[in-house]
């Protein structure tokens, strides 16, 4: 498609006095197919259908703010009342300005209804149209009715509408557009052709904002067309409105000075500096760049959602190369994100991509913006000398101690300090801290040298006798022992056992079982037992609780005494008297776990 057709004139709906001065966003609106830019597959379909007489009767056209949604819906109007000398039907091609183009485009003709939902959003509105729908054209083919912003209808003008729009009459058609697609109800758009308009490419709007300021006369800088460009986050009439903008700012010449000025950009080669401060840990550096950005006007915000898009392309150019052909990219961006791509590890990337995400919000809801991006930069910085989970994960399996921002490491206990057994110094390996290339945005730990460890021994360590836990019962004493009732009470009422192994316990829990009680029994028994247990929580359905079964055995033994003659006559003999308790002289153990814990429900010590 050629999209720089007609690009310095305004064939259709030039009304307007030849002294008046018309936004650049108006004055090169598209007229026709040829000249909408970034929409082929939406043309390409609507040629056919032309082409092939199915036009539908209905159309649905969504998008972002700028994509030409509304210019689209012209367009098609315009298409679908195409006259000329030599033709008289429905056309995509519409080079030859046609009998009711110029009214169609300025939106006066009187057979093309548009209407503002947003202004329009009741029922009485819905009847209106209905009760027209029944006349036929004044004089164009096709009676049009263009609704901006449908989405804010309300339910009953949609259940108005959706008879007429499911069998309107032959000379109706319907163009909707919107950009909350998702608030049209379903059988709404069940009725319609929906076609999607895309944002427009930033390599495209580059070029399409290159020859509009061609044709006005204005020299304009590539970067600074590239910065417009990425500022309108792919929406036509945005870049206009900031090109035009930029012009009156600027003058005759549009320069990037201009355009970060006006939009409180910072310097996307500053930008690039920022980063590589942070990556390298210098937090100084990375202060001072921040400040200098600021004092040049630079939104604080803005510097740090510009830090984070140059993550984001670092990161990209890691997995695709070919992202660098970007035309909204400046060759110093090109040039060194490639560099930081092949060296920063996406580990380090990603954390810094999850940082800055939740450090722009901190920044633009405080009243203190500058103040706290320095801490979001401080932050950053840190992080960047601090070795990643699994790298710290893996010095802690091989013995080593991970690295400190800094290279300071944690000190072995000493004399002086009472650590230790019998007061001995602990020697601590010396690690080498390798800076990968691009900053150094991680301490790496590698083994010490085998000389000195022969030269610093480390001292015997001293095996703890191991603890037999063999099942909840032996938990449960463990803790008795340390005086834990409360972790011994949650035991004995939620663990339902399924399978012991040594360092390994399977189990099952009740429904009012803490969320933390597996934790909490990995924590306790590594305390206790001196060796790391892995508790699991199974499917199976398990044992019955040790509360469960202590139950059990009051129960049987409270039947057990009211069964008994002795015991059956006392109660006779004094009526309103019950058994409150059973206690076995001859069973020490039993006596000790039945009457001195702590009852876990006080009614269970009392029956009739």
């Amino acid at each position: 498609m050629n999209e720089s057709a007609n690009i310095g004139t305004d064939k259709i709906g030039s009304s307007a006095a030849s002294g008046a001065y018309r936004v650049l966003a108006r004055k090169y609106r598209p007229s026709n197919f040829s000249e909408l830019i970034g929409q082929e597959p939406m043309v390409r379909t609507l040629t056919n259908a032309f082409a092939t007489g199915r036009i539908a009767q209905a159309w649905m056209l969504t998008g972002v703010r700028g994509v030409g949604k509304t210019t689209t819906a012209r367009i098609l109007a315009r298409a679908l009342n195409y006259k000329t000398a030599e033709t008289d039907r429905p056309s995509i091609d519409l080079s030859v300005p046609g009998e009711h183009c110029q009214a169609i485009m300025e939106g006066r003709h009187v057979d093309v209804i548009e209407m503002d939902a947003a202004s329009h959003t009741g029922i009485d509105d819905i009847r209106d149209i209905i009760e027209r729908v029944r006349y036929a054209p004044v004089s164009a083919r096709y009676k049009v009715y263009i609704i901006d912003e449908v989405h804010m209808l309300s339910t009953q003008a949609f259940n108005g509408l959706l008879k007429t729009l499911e069998e309107p009459p032959p000379h109706v058609k319907f163009i909707f557009a919107t950009t909350e697609i998702r608030k049209v109800p379903i059988t709404v758009l069940s009725r319609c052709q929906r076609f999607d308009l895309r944002r427009i490419d930033a390599g495209l709007l580059v070029s399409h904002l290159a020859s509009i300021s061609a044709s006005e006369g204005i020299a304009v800088d590539d970067d600074a067309l590239a910065m417009i460009a990425r500022a309108a986050e792919g929406s036509a009439r945005d870049s206009l409105s900031i090109l035009d903008q930029a012009i009156a700012h600027g003058g005759d010449r549009v320069d990037p000075a201009t355009v970060r000025a006006m939009l409180g950009l910072a310097d996307r080669a500053r930008i690039v500096d920022l980063f590589e401060h942070i990556m390298k840990g210098d937090v100084a550096a990375a202060l001072a760049e921040f400040g200098a950005q600021y004092d040049t006007g630079a939104d604080p915000a803005t510097v740090l959602t510009d830090l984070a898009e140059f993550t984001h392309l670092v990161t990209r150019l890691r997995f695709v190369p070919s992202a660098a052909d970007d035309a909204s990219l400046s060759e110093e961006e090109r040039r060194r994100g490639g560099a930081f791509a092949e060296k920063l590890s996406v580990k380090v990337l990603s954390r810094a991509w999850q940082m800055l995400l939740k450090g722009i919000p901190e920044v633009q809801t405080s009243n203190r913006p500058v103040s706290a991006a320095e801490m979001v930069l401080i932050r950053l910085a840190h992080a960047a000398d601090l070795p990643t989970l699994d790298e710290a994960l893996k010095a802690l399996e091989d013995g080593a101690a991970p690295a400190m921002p800094g290279g300071k490491r944690p000190s072995a206990p000493s004399a002086a300090s009472g650590g230790g057994n019998g007061g001995a110094a602990t020697a601590q390996a010396q690690a080498r801290m390798p800076v990968t290339p691009g900053g150094g945005q991680t301490m790496r730990l590698v083994e010490a040298e085998p000389e000195n460890l022969a030269a610093s021994p480390a001292p015997a360590q001293q095996v703890a006798p191991e603890v037999p836990v063999e099942s909840l019962a032996d938990i449960v004493a463990l803790a008795d022992a340390h005086r834990d009732m409360t972790f011994k009470v949650l035991l004995k009422r939620c663990v339902r056992p399924v399978r012991f192994e040594p360092g390994r316990i399977d189990v099952n829990l009740t429904d009012d079982a803490p969320k933390m009680l597996l934790n909490d029994m990995t924590t306790r028994l590594r305390a206790w037992t001196g060796r790391t247990w892995l508790v699991s929580l199974s499917k199976e359905e398990g044992g019955t609780t040790l509360a469960e079964q202590e139950t059990a055995r009051r129960e049987t033994a409270i039947l057990d005494a009211r069964n008994d003659p002795t015991v059956a006559a006392v109660l006779s003999r004094f009526p309103g008297s019950r058994i409150i308790d059973v206690r076995i002289p001859d069973a020490p153990d039993a006596e000790t776990e039945v009457d001195g814990e702590m009852p876990l429900d006080p009614s269970a010590d009392a029956d009739d």
